[in-house]
């Protein structure tokens, strides 16, 4: 006798059995009276959250409560908008649509859009650019009015945005939630710089999805998400309260283990201080602490008191007398903390024991040109392409140097080589056609403004393209 997997899951007509060899069958039993109450989207989701777990090949139409699969009645589902119904609410933020579009699309599935959570709320759907954590660090007010109303019995479906657009049958907008980035257009979407999320990088808070050249593209929820817990960890959330809230989440609740990792790795990155001449500075950020008890007699007597945050001992003077390190490593943790002259000394002494390495090349023009130093910073990137021809983020950074010294046509050359590594590189085909803008040749300029719109939608860049095409347009 099958029996409900649970109660909503009963009531949607989806039941668990034992097939006669023992194996675990999960029967799909189509309740046509639920259903048909505008329910199907629930009927489906239910059904969903259990196939990963299930032979797909023992999955069955066990029986039918209310009426027979027909014809006519396979017509009258396919016939109802997939939303009738429902009551939907929206907390977070989305990735592939702002709220108002999203409540446009509710309406023309058959539902209701509703700004607030009640009883009659019937799915609540989660954006995923970033966390709906609210400032304090909390679960957003909208998932935590539902979650008491799920308690008290009401039905209340939490779905992710993906999860939402799937069920919608709208394949390209959630592709647009799943789309992949790199660091230069993360840093125009989320207001991160790149060097921020180069360091996220090295420090495993964020994980590039596909290498192409050297080049990472990452997942642009991961991104957000790290900014989120990065905002909440700095402004003095902490972590145990982020960590409680972390774990209300559906997601985390279903086994995503990675925003609690992530808030591991910030956590610990937050609290590493580099120490200095002149004291104490954050690692992440740069930021200097202060000591308002005046000075301590000690490190050693400020360690025995369990004052003294976890820090690493840097002296400038003292670097070529250290013993040996890895000095692209030192440097680029000195970089990250912001301590840019003392991570160029690093990457120097780095450059001596490795003079081929192109990386190396490729960090001294990071913090050169980051110190100011522009045709200095020029010289390194070009030394970083001769070592390595294939360094797609060094063809991009000569191109963007000789854009801003004024010589448009080396910068053609530069973004035109990047572009024969990787025809669908999105920076390059954004920094060539602005360059074919200052050029006059418009005609060529639009090829590439186009094809940067294929890879990005949402960001500054993508604004600029659609702004250009448009006044190319009206011409």
């Amino acid at each position: 006798m099958p029996v409900p997997v649970d109660r909503r899951a009963g009531e949607r007509g989806i039941y668990r059995s034992e097939s006669n060899s023992g194996q675990q069958v999960i029967a799909a039993v189509g309740n046509l009276g639920y259903v048909q109450k505008g329910r199907w989207i629930n009927f489906l989701n239910s059904l969903l959250k259990l196939i990963p777990s299930a032979d797909h090949n023992c999955i069955s139409f066990w029986h039918m409560t209310h009426a027979a699969f027909t014809e006519s009645s396979l017509s009258t589902l396919s016939s109802s908008p997939c939303l009738q119904g429902e009551r939907v609410a929206f907390t977070g933020t989305l990735a592939s649509m702002t709220h108002a579009q999203a409540a446009a699309l509710v309406a023309e599935h058959g539902g209701v859009a509703t700004e607030h959570v009640s009883r009659q709320t019937t799915m609540l759907v989660i954006g995923e650019e970033g966390w709906p954590l609210e400032d304090n660090g909390q679960p957003s007010v909208k998932l935590q009015q539902a979650e008491r109303w799920r308690h008290a019995g009401c039905d209340i479906e939490l779905l992710n945005e993906s999860h939402w657009l799937a069920l919608l049958g709208l394949n390209d907008h959630r592709e647009e939630v799943h789309r992949l980035y790199t660091p230069a257009m993360l840093s125009t979407i989320l207001g991160i710089s790149v060097h921020v999320i180069r360091g996220w990088g090295r420090a495993g808070l964020i994980r590039p999805v596909r290498m192409v050249h050297r080049l990472p593209y990452f997942d642009f929820r991961e991104v957000s998400s790290a900014r989120r817990l990065n905002e909440l960890l700095e402004s003095g959330v902490p972590r145990k309260d982020l960590e409680e809230s972390l774990r209300r989440l559906p997601g985390v609740q279903r086994g995503d283990d990675r925003p609690l990792e992530q808030l591991q790795i910030l956590a610990h990155r937050l609290g590493v201080v580099i120490r200095d001449d002149h004291g104490l500075v954050m690692a992440v950020n740069g930021q200097r602490l202060l000591n308002f008890d005046g000075d301590r007699p000690n490190a050693e007597q400020a360690e025995a008191d369990g004052e003294l945050l976890p820090s690493i001992r840097f002296s400038p003077e003292k670097l070529k007398n250290s013993e040996p390190k890895d000095w692209l490593i030192e440097g680029c943790r000195l970089y990250d903390a912001g301590r840019l002259r003392e991570a160029l000394e690093a990457f120097r002494l780095a450059a001596m024991t490795s003079p081929n390495s192109a990386d190396v090349h490729f960090q001294i023009g990071e913090c050169l040109y980051r110190l100011g130093r522009v045709e200095p910073a020029l010289e390194r990137y070009h030394a970083a392409v001769e070592h390595d021809p294939d360094f797609l983020e060094a063809w991009t950074q000569i191109g963007c140097l000789h854009r801003e010294l004024g010589d448009p046509a080396a910068a053609r050359v530069s973004f035109e080589s990047a572009l024969k590594l990787l025809p669908e590189y999105p920076d390059a085909h954004f920094h060539l056609a602005e360059t074919l803008y200052d050029l006059g040749e418009d005609a060529d300029a639009r090829i590439h403004w186009e094809e940067y719109l294929q890879h990005d939608s949402r960001g500054p860049w993508a604004d600029i393209a659609r702004q250009r095409l448009e006044g190319e347009a009206c011409v």
